[in-house]
């Protein structure tokens, strides 16, 4: 069943650029408890990029494969994953990874690219006005398509989901805490006009963004 649920998530589309990425590092120096206490949202954020790795360490946080049966660092309802997670990427915000928007494909550990460009000011505006946003270089965005859970729960499916989104979002705090990153929370937003710039398809739906980076 846990297996079974990992293959919710649509595969790649057909020649969309892939990037895969480095390997989780499964020890760090920091422990849950510091990274708990240490937890604030961040509205302010330094003009440093990321490495390709620390943002393959975050998205593997927030909802990545833990081990070979395809247990996800995430709880999940009947292990329907309904969420899917996006990163806007900034101009030379992260080394070796071109501006755009991405998917993050989890049974692969690997980023598909979904549009192109430096998207954050148009996340801003679309997460009404809030400038402070498109600082960060990157921006982590959970998404939801609620019939993956709904089709085994019927509309409870729907609380369930965003019982989950919440585990992943703070799975990004600490992360982000533990990387010597800050993280943001922004749930005020146009969801059409944010599912536009995702070029998120029919269904899916935006729950959550999180500007991430080093803190201003």
């Amino acid at each position: 069943m846990i297996m079974l649920g990992i293959f919710f998530q649509p595969p790649a589309g057909e020649g969309a650029e892939v990037v895969k990425l480095p390997p989780p590092a499964l020890k760090g120096a920091v422990s849950v408890a510091e990274a708990l206490q240490a937890r604030r949202t961040v509205r302010r954020f330094a003009s440093r990029n990321l490495s390709l790795a620390q943002v393959g360490q975050l998205l593997w946080a927030a909802d990545g494969i833990s081990d070979s049966r395809g247990y996800r660092t995430a709880a999940s309802a009947g292990a329907t994953y309904p969420l899917e997670i996006y990163l806007v990427v900034g101009e030379r915000a992260v080394t070796g990874l071109r501006p755009g928007v991405y998917r993050y494909l989890v049974p692969e550990h690997a980023l598909e690219a979904a549009a192109p460009g430096d998207q954050r000011a148009a996340v801003a505006r679309a997460s009404l006005h809030q400038s402070w946003m498109a600082e960060a270089p990157v921006m982590v965005i959970i998404a939801a398509e609620y019939r993956r859970c709904t089709t085994r729960y019927g509309e409870r499916g729907i609380m369930y989901t965003h019982q989950e989104s919440g585990h992943v979002g703070q799975n990004v705090f600490l992360m982000a805490e533990a990387l010597g990153l800050g993280a943001g929370i922004v749930g005020a937003f146009d969801d059409k006009g944010l599912g536009q710039i995702l070029r998120l398809p029919p269904g899916r739906v935006p729950l959550l963004v999180m500007p991430v980076g080093y803190k201003g």
